[in-house]
């Protein structure tokens, strides 16, 4: 199992966690998201596609850096 890392910096709130942690537990072999709001960080544990999950960020109303 990978990890992918992305720098998120619209992350501000719990809200906002909680919005890309559904949209990319969606993605097709995504096992576990973690979203560090302090850190404005997303790791994906799993083997979801890299460009579906920056897709998925996007989908929330957030980009990927």
């Amino acid at each position: 199992m990978t990890q992918q890392m992305f720098s998120v910096p619209g992350i501000t709130c719990d809200h906002c966690a909680m919005a890309i942690r559904q949209a990319v537990g969606e993605v097709p072999g995504v096992h576990a998201v973690d979203v560090d709001v302090t850190a404005r960080t997303v790791c994906v544990t799993g083997e979801g596609d890299t460009a579906a999950v920056r897709a998925a960020i996007a989908d929330a109303g957030y980009q990927a850096a």
